[in-house]
């Protein structure tokens, strides 16, 4: 193996795989390393058993909490990161979103870019994730130059006259903008076949619109400048004696260890895993973790405040493929609460063996029965629900005994828990909810510690290198050639799913290193 690159990139998720699609073409020579391997294809990719119970995509590794307690972490390592199995929930953030904004436990800060700054990147993202989705509908969304590629993935029955009843009472409800490889005119050319194991699932056909699909098997196909190294795991970077620059690159491989060097650096493991590895990359020049001279390394790390509600009704809800709508008119608050509260969206269509998790108690009885749990899910409508947590330098990484440990407190749960009381208010009016039950096997209830699909934050760009980790295109402050480029840069985390503003950010970051590397 060659050991010398132009540019290595480490992870292949929505931030690392998009940016290597848009690198490849440049003819440098790329190094990507993917500490996982492609996802199999394999039945147990549409067994909610294995996939929900069994937790067969998740990592077996443990985490620990501030007190010491085991975590179980909700996220995987494969070819295309937590893509792989994500909703395909692409959302732009509101122009509001970039700026401060007061909420009921606290501040949410402003961003040096603007909406502005990245809507065409959003743009370019929606094309380059096959999104579908539908504009004007939703009185909250920014502008946008450009319709979506793709048209909206129309309701089934039971969900359009949920639709029509929200509309009925004054709501604005509209179609999910989803990441997915679908004809609806055609139905025989379509890579998706509308199932109901998608949200939460691999996708078996390859149908869901990932960071594999899209953009690293495509770049690593068509160009023999980038090569893709998977289970190659990075243990660290090493820096120069000055320390204002990354000399090589630890990786495990096979058991072995392997030294790779390159011109550029980029770090996309996640904000967690990020984080992590620049902690652990500490040495005389950085002696509390590589680039981490402002001590904001692994701060500031956010997850939303996530949650989801099942309605139990009388009716039946044969619906397959549920993920289509979306409502946001809590999203900036409500009259009496003059504050931001959040988004919900619904849920992949939950199923007996996704119920059976937890098995949820209904009036203080718990049930373990495959027969009422085939009940209950033949006649739920299923929600998540996300609020805004604030950044909050105690809420951080740390890595221990080489353990990663996160700290962290839940804020601005006032907000989450009025959405939740008010949508349960909403579901009950419109006869879409005679008993409403916490969702505690998507993602674990109201999403404890573990569930960090929405992970961002831990290494926060600015222009004070007092306060922030990396410029305004994500470089780091103190070393010339390293850059992060993930959900770690993020400042605030908004209320919706962040996947989209990483992806576009890859982008932007992207055109920032051709010019660079020029």
């Amino acid at each position: 193996m060659n050991t010398h690159y132009d540019i290595i990139i480490i992870g292949t998720g929505a931030g690392g795989g998009t940016l290597a699609y848009r690198l490849a073409p440049t003819g440098k020579k790329i190094l990507v390393l993917e500490r996982g391997s492609f996802l199999p294809r394999e039945k147990e990719n549409w067994d909610a058993v294995s996939v929900f119970q069994q937790d067969r995509y998740h990592t077996t590794e443990v985490w620990r909490d501030k007190t010491g307690q085991e975590l179980h972490p909700g996220t995987g390592y494969f070819v295309g990161g937590n893509t792989k199995v994500y909703g395909g929930a692409l959302f732009r953030w509101r122009e509001r979103d970039f700026e401060q904004v007061q909420h009921k436990g606290g501040i949410s800060p402003e961003w040096p870019l603007k909406y502005r700054d990245f809507e065409p990147y959003y743009t370019q993202a929606e094309k380059l994730y096959d999104v579908h989705g539908q504009h004007g509908l939703d009185p909250t969304e920014p502008i946008a130059q450009e319709d979506y590629p793709f048209p909206p993935l129309k309701h089934e029955s039971r969900i359009q006259e949920v639709h029509d009843a929200l509309q009925a009472k004054g709501f604005h409800p509209f179609y999910i903008p989803l990441a997915i490889k679908f004809n609806e005119v055609n139905r025989r050319l379509s890579a998706c076949i509308r199932c109901n194991t998608c949200d939460g699932f691999p996708c078996l056909v390859d149908a869901k619109a990932d960071a594999d699909l899209n953009c690293v098997r495509p770049a690593d196909d068509r160009y023999e400048n980038l090569t893709l190294l998977t289970e190659a795991k990075v243990l660290r970077l090493h820096a120069s004696p000055s320390g204002r620059e990354v000399t090589s690159v630890e990786t495990e491989i096979a058991g072995q260890i392997h030294q790779f060097s390159a011109d550029i650096v980029v770090v996309a493991c996640g904000a967690i895993n990020s984080a992590a590895l620049l902690l652990r990359s500490a040495n005389d020049q950085h002696p509390n973790g590589l680039a981490n001279r402002s001590d904001q390394v692994g701060r500031n790390f956010m997850k939303h405040q996530n949650g989801a509600i099942v309605g139990l009704t009388k009716k039946l809800n044969p619906t397959v493929f549920q993920k289509t709508m979306a409502v946001n008119d809590f999203y900036w608050g409500e009259e009496g609460f003059d504050y931001p509260m959040g988004h919900v969206q619904l849920l992949g269509k939950v199923s007996a063996d996704m119920i059976a998790v937890d098995s949820p108690a209904v009036a203080g009885v718990s049930f373990q029965n495959q027969e009422v749990f085939t009940a209950m899910a033949n006649r739920s409508v299923d929600w998540w629900l996300t609020s805004e947590d604030l950044p909050d330098a105690n809420n951080r990484v740390l890595v221990q005994d080489d353990t990663i440990q996160l700290h962290y407190s839940d804020n601005n749960a006032e907000a989450f828990d009025r959405l939740l009381q008010r949508w349960t208010e909403v579901l009950k009016s419109i006869d879409c909810g005679d008993r409403i039950l916490p969702c505690s096997f998507y993602f674990r209830k109201k999403i404890p510690l573990q569930g960090v699909a929405h992970q961002c934050g831990t290494c926060r760009f600015g222009e004070d290198p007092q306060t922030s980790v990396l410029d305004i295109n994500c470089r780091t402050h103190d070393v010339d050639n390293l850059y992060v480029v993930d959900g770690s840069f993020f400042r605030s985390s908004a209320a919706v799913n962040p996947t989209l503003t990483i992806i576009a950010n890859a982008l932007r970051v992207g055109d920032r290193l051709i010019e660079r590397i020029k």
